[in-house]
């Protein structure tokens, strides 16, 4: 028998590349067309983020954890978990992150508001909300897979969670710390299995989520400076 340090990701994988993005396509035919209204409350996300206010963001913060407690019970649970056998696990941290920390500390406390943020910042938020809603759907199919197999927001946990880290950035200076690690997490675990099965977009998912880790981490490490040379003034 091997040493456990012997096995690497893809001799651990319990499915192949068709079993997985069949999985997408039957549970996208079964329930079409709750895409659509998946897509209207993205739209509404951005709306919301325009408007700007406590109110837009406790908003936001809702329409976010009706998106994770979906995917988290309507994916993860219901289907991923007949392939793999730690999709439950899955399930809970989604489910913890709609209910313990969007909705307690977004639509609660309300630190999802929009509030000004770097132009770098703004942009890379906005960016990753629109390459979440818009961008993410079509790369299937323009990698060769059919349009049924379509990731979409508050519907598959790549683009929800890519989502998420979107939001976070326009949220300001100040990161909720605490939003963070589940998405991010996800993100890297997405990126490992879709390498394990050789998918060529496997670096997109992780690439994007360490990109809005880093932004969120230089804004509030400048923003500490500039509150220590007012201090200092």
């Amino acid at each position: 028998m091997s040493a456990w340090w012997a096995y690497g990701p893809r001799d651990l994988l319990m499915f192949s590349q068709q079993t997985y993005y069949r999985l997408f396509e039957l549970y996208n035919t079964e329930l079409w067309p709750l895409q659509i209204v998946a897509l209207v409350l993205g739209a509404a996300v951005l709306v919301l983020w325009r408007r700007g206010g406590d109110g837009a963001g406790r908003a936001i913060a809702a329409i976010l954890a009706v998106c994770w407690l979906w995917v988290a019970w309507g994916f993860h649970w219901q289907r991923y978990a007949s392939i793999n056998l730690a999709a439950s696990y899955f399930a809970w941290a989604f489910a913890a992150q709609a209910l313990l920390l969007l909705l307690w500390l977004g639509a609660v406390r309300g630190r999802l508001t929009p509030t000004p943020a770097t132009r770098l910042q703004q942009r890379a938020g906005l960016g990753l909300l629109l390459f979440s809603l818009l961008v993410f759907p079509l790369i299937g199919p323009l990698l060769g897979r059919s349009w049924m197999q379509a990731e979409v927001f508050g519907m598959a946990p790549d683009p929800t969670a890519l989502a998420t880290l979107g939001v976070l950035l326009l949220a300001g200076a100040r990161p909720a710390w605490a939003l963070f690690p589940i998405p991010v997490a996800w993100c890297l675990l997405s990126g490992t299995t879709l390498w394990a099965m050789e998918s060529p977009d496997f670096a997109v998912v992780p690439l994007a989520a360490l990109l809005a880790v880093l932004l969120a981490a230089g804004s509030a490490w400048m923003n500490a400076r500039s509150g220590c040379s007012n201090v200092k003034l």
